[in-house]
């Protein structure tokens, strides 16, 4: 007998939902901060940003005030670029791939916040100029000489190459500075480069001078890590280690950083330097 399934029912899509986003909005850099609500009918696998985007269209609060869009900063939306990082639910992650169902509390509720290390630009857009000048701090880049055919490099091991390849993930998404203690907000850029640098620029220091062309400018990295902010204001509290997410083994960046800098800060005092 065969069935007839014309007139059988289909099976139904999965319905959209109702989540309520609480959001921490500011106009412009040194205003007061307010909270504002949204709710939006999520559809099953949304992300947190495709959220975001229905909410900037909106001109009403859950409340029925009039309201202006929500401003937010987003890129790739495929966790490469981290501009999108911000505080869901009280830990700091890319909202690309946040997805609700994964973030979503008991309540039925969405708490967003900017990420509270930099200064706000305006709502869950912050200003990471500190985290990217402390990379320059650290030289995190491989030398060239000229944009002209040097020939082949030199030879790396595939060990080598499998440990720097997880580094180089890194994205400046500063998810581990949010969640670092010893990283504090700094307005003032002429104290940057006193303050600590932060895991993510420690473990570019390790990429950059496990390089065998990088390696050449290993000392000046050392130079500046062994000074005022450098490895040794590590607290060693690794909470950085735990909200990176691409999983970069930034505790052992920082162990490994913290004996170079040692051997280094020994053969500079017996070379009289």
């Amino acid at each position: 007998m065969v069935a007839d399934t014309a007139n059988s029912p289909r099976p139904s899509a999965a319905s959209s939902k109702s989540v309520r986003f609480r959001i921490k909005r500011q106009d412009r850099p040194g205003e007061a901060a307010r909270w504002e609500e949204f709710v939006v009918d999520v559809e099953p696998g949304a992300n947190v940003i495709a959220c975001l985007q229905q909410i900037a269209r909106m001109s009403k609060t859950a409340e029925g005030h009039a309201t202006t869009p929500v401003c937010y900063d987003s890129g790739c939306l495929e966790e490469v670029c981290g501009s999108c990082a911000m505080v869901i639910n009280g830990k700091a992650r890319p909202s690309c791939s946040a997805l609700v169902d994964n973030v979503v509390d008991s309540s039925g509720t969405i708490t967003l916040e900017p990420l509270s290390k930099f200064p706000v630009v305006r709502d869950l857009a912050v200003d990471r100029s500190r985290a990217f000048h402390n990379l320059a701090r650290l030289k995190a880049w491989v030398p060239v000489d000229g944009t002209y055919h040097l020939g082949a490099g030199p030879r790396d091991t595939p060990e080598n190459q499998e440990t720097r390849y997880t580094l180089s993930t890194c994205m400046t998404c500063a998810c581990c500075l949010e969640a670092c203690p010893q990283f504090n907000l700094e307005e003032n850029a002429d104290k940057w480069d006193t303050e600590f640098v932060g895991p993510h620029a420690i473990s570019q220091a390790r990429l950059f001078n496990m390089h065998p062309t990088g390696s050449t400018l290993a000392g000046d990295r050392l130079d500046v890590l062994m000074a005022k902010g450098g490895v040794n204001d590590c607290g060693n509290a690794q909470n950085c280690v735990k909200v990176c997410p691409k999983e970069i083994p930034l505790t052992e960046s920082i162990a490994a950083i913290g004996r170079a800098v040692t051997v280094h800060g020994v053969k500079k005092f017996f070379a009289g330097r």
